[in-house]
């Protein structure tokens, strides 16, 4: 009885090792293969910046091997549980099997055409920022690390208001080209692209039976809405917990082919619309939701630049997609600073670009309606209402915000807050592995005076 007890426990502890090691293996090779071929940064820098520095000192296990002339890296550890992030121009980084790698169609799709020189937001600035002295020190201030136990890792900060670009300030080895991972900002991103096709009838929030695997006889998932999914509130048993590296969301985006598969395939734990869960599954699904209103896989994967990333100018965004062919919409986005200004100016100024209604009437107040079922009604639809505890949202400074600010939030840092009242947009890029160590509100606090 003994004997048996400890076989099961020591067959319990091998497969929990496995599917851990497989977790380090995927975010070994994915962090890596997209800072190296999407941002173009050095491979030690990224090695010891990236996936070796504190909490992440563990990766350092992890063996990497880089492929130029292919434009992969594969990840592993002791040789097992390999993972490949393979590189496709104009696509970015998909994670593959290293021993049974599917083919991956297409291969590339067309680079986005440089901007013209003309002032911004139409193009690149043709004259240097014009800030204040007490704006720039701000951002200066916010490269700097004041608790060096808790490093912050600014890598980018910009202020634009009045449609100007008034300030920016970039980290030693990153600069205005520089495409930084945008991390769960992405949902915002397709939150704007849900909107652009029920603006032209392709999608509708009050449709259900979204899946065919929610189709079947009786099944309660089925009851399911795409606003439902849109507020977090789908009610699918999905574990968001990223200190636990056998969680659903770490396991979802680096050991597995089909994240909006594996999403899908749960089952309910409450009734839709009835409570608030964050969870990047959802928006995954969404993203599978969004790939059916189009009759090609092409049209899909070429969607977000015909219809949004060209008409704003965000020549260095890059969604990109998993194996099984769908954009990995809760967490793989990457573009500049200034691409991401772009984004939040677009909802500064109710969806409307350049005297062009991009995302359609009432649908930026909609991303702005509070979902009730969420704690005091924080977020919105795919949306943050209030910045979360981690980036100061519970602290003083954030009560002393406009109340009409929202925020798009990534990990490790990464906001875009939007103020309509001011015309103001405010970005922030970096990598703050501790939680709390970029405090968001009292930035924009320091902004806020010095304008």
């Amino acid at each position: 009885m003994l004997y048996a007890a400890l076989t099961l426990a020591a067959g319990w502890l091998a497969w929990r090792l496995l599917r851990i090691a497989e977790v380090g293996a995927g975010y070994k090779a994915k962090v890596l293969g997209s800072a190296l071929f999407i941002s173009g940064r050095p491979l030690e820098a990224v090695l010891a910046e990236d996936t070796g520095a504190e909490k992440y000192r563990v990766m350092r296990l992890f063996r990497a091997a880089v492929d130029e002339k292919a434009r992969s890296v594969t990840g592993s550890l002791l040789g097992l549980s390999a993972r490949r992030a393979v590189f496709r121009p104009g696509m970015g980084v998909t994670l593959v099997s290293a021993k049974r790698p599917p083919r991956l169609e297409p291969s590339s799709l067309p680079e986005a055409a440089p901007l013209p020189p003309e002032d911004w937001p139409a193009g690149e600035p043709t004259v240097p920022v014009a800030g204040s002295e007490r704006l720039s020190a701000v951002l200066a201030r916010s490269l700097t690390e004041p608790a060096p136990d808790k490093p912050r890792r600014t890598r980018a900060a910009l202020v634009v208001q009045g449609g100007r670009l008034l300030g920016e300030a970039y980290a030693p080895g990153y600069g205005p080209d520089s495409r930084l991972c945008g991390w769960s900002m992405t949902k915002c991103v397709m939150s704007a692209l849900v909107g652009i096709l029920v603006g032209e009838g392709r999608l509708s929030l009050k449709a259900r039976a979204l899946l065919p695997e929610w189709r079947g006889q009786d099944d309660p998932r089925a009851d399911i809405t795409l606003e439902d999914l849109l507020r977090m509130r789908g009610g699918l048993a999905f574990s968001e917990v990223y200190s636990d590296p056998l969680s659903d969301v770490t396991r979802m985006l680096f050991t597995l082919d089909d994240a909006a598969g594996f999403a899908a395939a749960k089952p309910l734990r409450a009734p839709p619309g009835s409570c608030w869960a964050y969870s990047s599954g959802t928006t995954n699904i969404i993203s599978r939701v969004v790939r059916g209103a189009f009759s090609s896989h092409g049209d899909y994967l070429a969607f977000p630049r015909r219809a949004l990333f060209g008409p704003l100018g965000m020549s260095g965004a890059v969604m990109e997609a998993d194996a099984a062919g769908d954009f990995v919409a809760s967490s793989f986005m990457y573009a500049a600073a200034r691409d991401w200004a772009r984004f939040g100016l677009l909802y500064a100024r109710d969806g409307v670009w350049d005297g062009r209604r991009v995302l359609p009437e009432g649908w930026v107040g909609f991303c702005r309606t509070p979902t009730p079922q969420s704690p005091d009604g924080r977020y919105g639809a795919h949306w943050w209402l209030r910045l979360s505890k981690d980036f100061g949202g519970e602290g003083e400074a954030a009560a002393r915000l406009p109340a009409d600010a929202f925020h798009a939030q990534g990990h490790e840092g990464q906001v875009v807050t939007v103020v309509p009242s001011l015309d103001l947009v405010v970005v922030r890029l970096g990598m703050s592995i501790h939680a709390d160590a970029w405090d968001h509100a009292a930035f924009l606090a320091e902004v806020l005076e010095a304008l």
